[in-house]
């Protein structure tokens, strides 16, 4: 068993969340994150400001060995646009303990 953890942009994650169901992922654990980047120029009722915090989502799936690579691949063809950092997606090792 593996734990995938994706931190994605807040508008993907409709699109994430629906193709993640279409393969039968049953649990999906989803919490809002605050990063920190470098200096991000974005523009608001047309004023144009500099962002260094901004909002994502985390999406944590714990998933079989064999579906792992079919998830990240659904997750990555989703949520990457080409911007640097805008999908982050890290695997770790799920041990159940009962």
């Amino acid at each position: 068993m593996k734990q995938i953890e994706a931190v994605i942009d807040q508008f993907k994650l409709q699109e994430v969340r629906s193709a993640l169901e279409e393969m039968g992922v049953e649990e999906i654990m989803e919490s809002t994150i605050r990063c920190r980047r470098k200096g991000q120029t974005m523009m608001f009722r047309g004023a144009t400001f500099v962002a260094t915090i901004v909002e994502k989502v985390r999406i944590e799936v714990v998933a079989a060995d064999d579906a792992v690579a079919a998830i990240i691949e659904t997750i990555a063809a989703i949520a990457r646009t080409g911007r640097t950092q805008e999908c982050r997606i890290a695997i770790h090792p799920y041990l159940e303990m009962t």
